[in-house]
């Protein structure tokens, strides 16, 4: 299929076979996935599952919304005082009831019967309808009580709250009084149920089998009393010894407690899996085989979403169509795969959905701190968001690789794999980013081993833009030295040199250049000058003008050149020279390659070589930035995760990842703290990315930064004032004498005052303090300029 290489399966590992996985785990005979869904549901009930319309950061996957204010909630001690009120008068009215001390309270029971069906005093005439009618009526009045009382004492929500919230062995306990005085009440007539049965049953002359009959009626209707309360009291602990799914749900984590039921079929998003799209472009042979190969488990969510993708470039260029029909019928859910073969990670170390491409980080926290609609919710990230770039700041330990970093790289790397996206992932050597069988391409910088180079170019043949790279690399961080001159000096050196030998230096060749070595400018003269280049030969001569003269940036820009100029990096960085007798050969990777989906790491060597480190991603962030921005085809998500941000920033490089979320791009940064940020760039820094997360140990003067970013909102403030009260008569004097007596305290009447008043979303001190270990505090901003709120977030895998 004519793809372009985006998603034609180009090659595939010997001996590897893609495997239908993810969540939901396949049907059938695959195998089983490495990782461990929550919820084991198949593939059909993944898609059908409901997904509506949210904010940025909701987890869609079964999200139920909940009200935006929180239901005013009446505090237990006066529901049960009020339960207990309202029961008392119940009591009152129905005894005064009985005992006939509320009068025409049977006037419409009159009204309504025949006057033959009742004697002078008011009782009913035997074997007349009025045998029956009575305690029917008496029955209904009984619960007309009962329900009115009900509602009036919320006996229903003291019952919930107070009894079986307290366990599933309560509610037995509470019944078994409330039973007793019920059957107490029908064996003394108080509620005729026991007469309204009689009423209904014919008796003989026999009085020996007329007693045996009321002895048989007495005890059926104790037993369907009993069988009620019991239903009432053991029904959920029955319920919930009884369903297996009742089991699994209590075991469930937190972040499933906003699943609901999958949508019925007929649905839209049940229709999914019948590929209505390409039944109505006339590929019903495709359509069809796509839904046997879902029915039948042999489809993934990766393949769903790589084939939808590959439709989407279908129907953009209508010349794939009989391509895509091909493949589709030939190789069903794994046509169009990616060029690596692979369907799917071999191991998830996170919650993913591909429909909505979202990860999931873990749950909002269920306490005043967070706005009510979000308690409780799952929080997820994708390319929505991580389009305006994310900046997560907190001390080692905290989770910022585990917790953050490898999901989001992780779920990127899925899209990849369907097409969707392009992912760069950059850390020390041993971070874990995942396993190397994640992703297309690694580069261990420093390891002989390594297959894979990297590019010090950026896969650019333009010199004066090499030389802006190099420069915003090599001096980026060095305060007073001026990076555009900087840039100058390194494109009058490579611009000429790529003339004379048709590529760029090599680090060493380029080292001499710097330090100005006069065998390496002569014989670069005398190669210029072979080509008759007088421009190439004027930038060369005014290099040499320039150096040593004051300010010159040649010396610095030579001794970072020397960072890279170590033992262990020899044969790294190739250029296609032999350069030091090094014989090394690696496959060179470029930024250039933003525009397939592919999946990199890059291993930086930390701990043996810091500094080169850290000008190596330096180099990086910006050859990405460039790269983003010059990409002609811009429908695939680039994403570059920097694990360790330190020391990496430049003012060039913070307003390049603010330009990234029109090139539908965006960066990932992760600080220890904001110090390893300089004093200028700070504030900017937070300005320019659209996402910010301050991890639980923050210290104050960090968390300064953060509330100032996050800004003041409007919140209602209630101040109680105590005041005393001074009596004037003896008789009160006395009264509350007693009362400070028993009390302890004097007796004072509260003045409460309501006011709306400007506080800070999440102050200092309780960003450093107040973050529990485990939990962080997200803000996000769309692409499309949504936002929302910082929030109190419980990292998933945390407790």
């Amino acid at each position: 299929m004519n793809t372009e290489g985006t998603h034609d399966g180009q090659s595939t590992r010997e001996g590897h076979v893609p495997r239908p996985a993810g969540p939901p785990p396949p049907l059938g005979t695959p195998p089983k996935p490495q990782h461990a869904p929550a919820v084991g549901t198949p593939f059909t009930d993944w898609l059908r599952t409901s997904r509506p319309a949210a904010e940025p950061g909701v987890w869609r996957y079964g999200y139920s919304p909940r009200p935006d204010t929180e239901p005013t909630r009446t505090a237990d001690r006066s529901l049960a005082v009020g339960a207990g009120i309202s029961a008392l008068a119940c009591v009152l009215v129905w005894s005064l009831m009985r005992n006939s001390y509320i009068p025409f309270w049977d006037v419409p029971l009159k009204l309504f019967t025949p006057d033959s069906w009742w004697t002078a005093n008011g009782e009913p005439v035997a074997r007349q309808g009025g045998m029956r009618a009575k305690p029917i009526y008496e029955l209904l009045f009984d619960a007309a009580l009962l329900y009115g009382f009900g509602r009036l004492g919320s006996w229903g929500t003291a019952w919930n709250r107070l009894i079986v919230a307290r366990g599933p062995w309560a509610p037995v306990l509470a019944v078994l009084p409330l039973a007793y005085v019920t059957l107490l009440l029908v064996d003394n007539h108080q509620l005729p149920i026991r007469q309204l049965v009689e009423s209904f049953v014919s008796f003989e002359d026999d009085p020996q089998a007329n007693v045996e009959l009321i002895g048989n009626i007495k005890t059926a209707v104790d037993a369907v009393v009993l069988i009620a309360f019991a239903w009432l009291g053991a029904g959920p602990l029955l319920r919930r010894l009884l369903s297996p799914r009742s089991r699994t749900e209590a075991t469930a984590v937190p972040e499933h407690r906003n699943r609901t039921q999958a949508q019925a079929p007929g649905t839209p998003a049940d229709e999914l899996a019948g590929w209505p799209e390409l039944k109505d472009a006339g590929l019903g042979e495709a359509a069809e085989r796509l839904g046997r190969e879902a029915g039948g488990g042999r489809m993934n969510d990766v393949d769903f979403a790589r084939i939808r993708r590959a439709w989407e470039s279908v129907r953009a260029d209508p010349t794939r169509l009989r391509a895509f029909d091909d493949a589709v019928r030939d190789k069903g859910a794994g046509a169009c795969v990616h060029p690596s073969g692979d369907r799917d990670l071999p191991v998830r170390a996170a919650r993913h959905d591909l429909l909505t491409r979202q990860v999931l980080l873990g749950t909002v926290e269920d306490g005043e701190r967070n706005p009510y609609a979000r308690r409780g919710t799952g929080l997820a990230l994708d390319p929505g968001v991580l389009g305006t770039s994310l900046l997560a700041v907190g001390p080692s330990g905290t989770g910022k690789t585990a917790r953050l970093v490898r999901p989001v790289v992780e779920s990127l790397a899925l899209q990849a794999l369907a097409g969707q996206a392009a992912v760069v992932a950059v850390g020390a050597a041993g971070s874990r980013l995942g396993p190397d069988e994640s992703y297309d391409i690694v580069v261990r910088v420093g390891d002989p081993a390594s297959v894979h180079d990297l590019d010090l170019y950026g896969g650019t043949a333009d010199p004066d833009e090499a030389a802006g790279l190099l420069a915003e690399a090599f001096v980026g961080d060095v305060p007073g030295i001026d990076v555009r001159r900087a840039a100058t000096t390194l494109a009058q050196l490579i611009g000429p040199f790529r003339e004379a030998y048709g590529r760029f230096p090599a680090v060493p060749e380029l080292r001499e250049l710097l330090d100005g070595v006069p065998s390496a400018l002569t014989a670069l003269r005398q190669a210029l000058e072979g080509t008759g280049r007088q421009a190439m030969l004027r930038e060369l001569d005014a290099r040499l003008r320039q150096q040593g003269a004051p300010g010159d940036p040649g010396p610095a820009l030579a001794d970072r050149a020397a960072l890279l100029d170590r033992p262990a990096f020899s044969g790294f960085f190739d250029v296609g020279a032999v350069v030091g007798g090094s014989e090394r050969r690696g496959r060179p990777f470029s930024l250039r390659a933003l525009e397939h989906p592919v999946r990199v790491r890059v291993d930086l060597p930390e701990r043996a070589h810091a500094d080169a480190s850290r000008m190596l991603a330096r180099l990086l962030l910006a050859q990405f930035n460039a790269a983003a921005a010059a990409r002609a085809d811009r429908s695939l998500f680039a994403f570059l995760a920097l694990d360790d941000a330190s020391h990496t920033l430049t003012p060039e490089t913070v307003r390049g990842v603010q330009r990234l979320r029109s090139a539908n791009a965006g960066v990932l940064l992760t600080l220890r703290t904001l110090d390893d940020v300089p004093e200028p760039l700070r504030t900017p820094l937070l300005g320019a990315v659209g996402c910010r997360m301050a991890f639980s140990g923050v210290t104050t003067w960090d968390g300064q930064r953060f509330a100032e970013a996050w800004g003041t909102e409007w919140v209602e403030t209630r101040d109680v004032t105590h005041r005393t009260v001074f009596a004037d008569q003896p008789l009160t004097r006395a009264i509350h004498a007693f009362r400070k007596l028993v009390t302890g305290k004097a007796v004072t009447t509260d003045a409460v005052t309501v006011r709306q008043v400007e506080r800070e979303r999440w102050s200092a001190s309780e960003l450093a303090h107040a973050v529990p270990p485990g939990c962080a505090v997200l803000s996000l901003t769309s692409v499309r300029g949504e936002r929302a709120a910082p929030l109190l977030l419980r990292l998933s895998g945390t407790g």
